[in-house]
């Protein structure tokens, strides 16, 4: 009896001493600590003159035992439809990675920057391979998040005219006369920021997420650049701990331009635009606390949104069309004679065809002639210069039809009236993030975010697919030619069934 009492004695010692080595493990259960891993592979096309930034595929392997979640990022201008990476990528990286490292397709996030540098053709198997070296890496984080601000290096690119209508700053045509412009769109000057450091302190990553179409360009050799946000990223990794993967996640710039995308004065050059982004990030990271644990949760939805009927809108700006070329009539003047007039006339308004004596002896003498070349110079002048505003805006009407034909033409092959989209909610402590494969105007992101019941609410177009621009309903009633309105598969009414979407997976992402 007394050797039983002492081994229940024992027993009860035994476990009385393994009970909080017991609750830590517990609590460890409930709450694991965060793993991650980052890497970055070179995705330039070699065969494409280059001279700026590099294009990387970036990647960073997030898991906290439960649930692993794999976030790429790729410097091209979409996963598919447009630019040099083809159908098929992003189904067939998300099969390789479920075979070979068993990550579910709907844990894949892939963004593509919009940046439209050229790819390498093997871009495909070098993502895999920028996953993998992450995945081999990881390693134990603390993670924080928090946002930045940066207003200074893009701006809304539709423009409000007096008329109602807008229009949009473009390459592709010429801008409307100043005089006619009354105002301009939104911009979200906010920058998304999480932070994942290792054990020791040292950072291991860095996510941010941005508003900015980045096509500002380079002033020397081709264009096949990462352009600015190839700039902000390396600003990023070069003032923090050896081996930061800084990636950045592209969010709602389908009507977000660099400042002076237009200027014929000076080089463009987005190399300082990328630098004050990287900046400010790096500001905002300075004031970012970072955390033991961290929450990682997934949400990946598939929607069905409408497709658009252009036919009304395509005849529509073939009448404008037909109306704007009968508007344009005959002035004896070509180019080659009014720039000499135009120059002569601004320079000298009262006297602009000879010398002032030469009018002053006319009236003297009752004869007219000065005055009336004059007269019949400003007349021709002021045609031909109406004329040019004509020419301008038929080249806007021309370049929104064929974008209005050709989504009409992949409507009617599509064979139905709606389309799926896929749609990822994503938390990481207190990041979280709604994505979107297409191009949001900026108003809908500022939208999403007054919504979220989370502080840091971010969104990323531009992921996981590809479905062209994704404007506002208002900019969908446009009753002018923007290429929002017109390089779109979508019908009005598709907006607020997105943002109750949105709405809807951001309140399963609270705690």
């Amino acid at each position: 009896m007394k050797k039983i009492a002492k081994c229940a004695l024992l027993v009860c010692t035994v476990a009385w001493l393994l009970a909080p080595l017991v609750a830590i493990h517990a609590a460890d259960q409930a709450h694991p600590s965060l793993r991650a891993g980052a890497a970055k592979v070179d995705i330039t096309d070699p065969a494409a003159a280059t001279g700026g930034a590099p294009l990387y595929a970036k990647a960073l392997v997030l898991s906290n035992g439960d649930t692993t979640v794999v976030i790429a990022t790729v410097d091209a201008v979409a996963l598919a439809e447009i630019g040099s990476i083809k159908k098929g990528y992003l189904a067939s990286v998300r099969s390789q990675l479920e075979q070979e490292l068993h990550v579910k397709p709907a844990n894949v996030l892939i963004n593509a920057s919009h940046c439209h540098g050229v790819v390498c053709k093997d871009v495909e198997q070098r993502t895999l391979q920028a996953v993998k070296e992450a995945r081999r890496n990881m390693v134990p984080v603390n993670v924080g998040a928090g946002s930045g601000h940066e207003d200074r290096i893009m701006e809304n690119r539709r423009l409000k005219l007096h008329s109602g209508a807008d229009a949009d700053v473009r390459h592709a045509y010429a801008l409307p006369p100043d005089e006619e412009v009354a105002g301009i769109g939104p911009v979200d000057p906010q920058i998304g920021v999480l932070r994942l450091d290792r054990k020791n302190g040292q950072t291991l990553a860095v996510v941010y997420n941005f508003a900015c179409h980045p096509i500002q360009g380079i002033p020397a050799g081709g264009n096949n650049s990462a352009d600015l946000v190839g700039y902000a990223s390396q600003v990023i990794e070069d003032n923090l701990s050896p081996g930061t993967i800084a990636l950045f996640l592209q969010g709602c710039a389908g009507d977000i331009t660099p400042v002076l995308y237009k200027d014929v004065s000076h080089p463009r050059d987005a190399e300082p635009l990328g630098n004050m982004l990287g900046l400010s990030t790096l500001k905002a990271l300075r004031t970012i606390p970072t955390g033991d644990s961290a929450e990682l949760r997934i949400v990946n939805e598939t929607m069905e949104l409408p497709r658009a009927d252009h036919a009304p809108r395509i005849a529509s700006l073939r009448a404008e069309q037909a109306r704007l070329l009968q508007s344009l009539k005959g002035t004896s003047l070509n180019l080659k004679t009014f720039l000499p007039l135009y120059v002569k006339y601004s320079a000298s308004p009262e006297f602009p065809s000879y010398y002032s004596h030469g009018y002053l002896h006319d009236k003297m003498t009752g004869r007219d002639g000065w005055s009336k070349l004059d007269a019949e110079n400003r007349k021709n002048m002021e045609q031909y210069v109406q004329n040019i505003h004509v020419m301008e805006e038929l080249t806007r009407v021309a370049e929104n039809l064929a974008l209005l034909e050709m989504h009409q033409a992949q409507n009617v092959a599509a064979g139905k009236k709606t389309m799926d989209v896929e749609l990822l909610g994503l938390r990481v402590g207190q990041f979280v993030l709604v994505t979107f494969p297409g191009e949001l105007s900026v108003q809908i992101g500022l939208n999403i975010k007054k919504r979220s019941p989370h502080k840091l609410t971010f969104v990323a177009g531009y992921t996981n697919g590809y479905i062209y621009y994704a404007p506002t309903e208002e900019q969908l009633r446009n009753r002018g030619s923007a290429q929002e309105d017109c390089d779109c598969l979508l019908a009005p009414g598709w907006q607020m069934l997105f943002e109750n979407k949105a709405a809807e997976m951001l309140k399963w992402l609270s705690p």
